[in-house]
């Protein structure tokens, strides 16, 4: 077996590296004047078992271009099998079309990585569970749940875990926040929204008791964070006691931080699927906690061809 990384999110491939106690393979990555990439594997990876750690993250183009042709060296330097390990899946918000005339994003990059000669993709909490599907090739889509789990056993006394509620943004999260709801014994309620653009949301009810509760917002991508700090708004408007969010991926394109520091969120908590600049990783409103333990054991666990869907019982 050898890790590559590319350069979405060195840190992250790092620390897999470190779980799995196995070295990053040399890569060498540039550009040249007119910014097309090139990449030069250092080491002979005829016959191996690669793992290569690439999110298609900001600036999701480039990251999904360099990701591909280090796919096609892979390829051509005879690897046995190539598993693109993909922590933030891009484009996975087009997964339908939205009106006429337009695209489906998010198979199209599925076509892409797979023509490219990828065996595998491991990612985790894809924005719609079905784009595994897009796929004609074997798709792991790990849950961030457990992760979220032992955080908030860690983060809140069991006085306050007692007062949990967890919140969904809106209706197409509802299972995902159900499920982990679960893991406390907790209630639920839900944000009905109204989006007049995309780009924009307009919060309009809330689906359930917030009153002297501490509430937990989860979601799978912050954007720009106006549909969270907006319902962090309406859900302190209704008497919470406190407002707190979980998110798996930290997109964060401005203004966010700055909406985020001045909302009345406690606590906004993202993992390391996308490398963060330091405006982000400044902001005391915002703290990252690492998925690297998780993707080391389903890498470690393909790798072996164990099963995959037993990390989550």
């Amino acid at each position: 077996m050898k890790l590559i990384s590319g350069s979405a999110n060195q840190p992250l491939a790092a620390a897999i590296a470190d779980v799995l106690d196995v070295p990053l393979t040399d890569v060498e990555t540039k550009r040249f004047r007119d910014q097309e990439i090139f990449v030069k594997i250092n080491e002979n990876v005829r016959g191996e078992d690669i793992f290569l750690i690439q999110p298609t993250s900001a600036p999701a183009n480039d990251h999904l271009m360099e990701l591909l042709i280090m796919i096609d060296a892979l390829v051509r330097a005879s690897a046995q099998r190539i598993t693109a390990v993909v922590p933030y899946y891009g484009y996975a918000r087009q997964d339908r079309k939205t009106g006429g005339r337009t695209p489906i994003s998010a198979k199209l990059v599925a076509n892409l990585i797979s023509k490219a000669g990828a065996d595998r993709v491991l990612t985790i909490d894809l924005h719609a569970g079905q784009i595994q599907g897009f796929f004609d090739i074997p798709t792991d889509n790990l849950f961030g749940q457990p992760v979220f789990v032992d955080d908030i056993k860690d983060s809140f006394s069991k006085k306050e875990r007692d007062n949990l509620l967890f919140v969904s943004p809106d209706v197409g999260g509802v299972v995902r926040t159900r499920s982990l709801a679960k893991q406390f014994e907790a209630d639920i309620a839900i944000i009905d929204k109204r989006r007049p653009k995309a780009g924009e949301s307009e919060v309009m009810n809330i689906i359930g008791d917030v009153e002297g509760r501490n509430c937990v917002l989860l979601d799978d991508i912050i954007d720009s964070g106006g549909t969270l700090c907006n319902a962090a708004a309406a859900i302190m408007d209704q008497g919470a006691k406190s407002v707190s969010a979980y998110i798996t991926h930290g997109v964060l394109s401005d203004p966010a931080v700055q909406r985020i520091t001045d909302s009345v969120l406690t606590e906004v908590v993202i993992t390391d699927t996308i490398g963060q600049p330091e405006k982000v990783k400044d902001c005391k409103k915002i703290r990252e906690i690492t998925v690297a333990t998780l993707l080391g054991e389903a890498v470690r666990r393909i790798a072996n061809d164990e099963s995959v869907s037993k990390l989550f019982g």
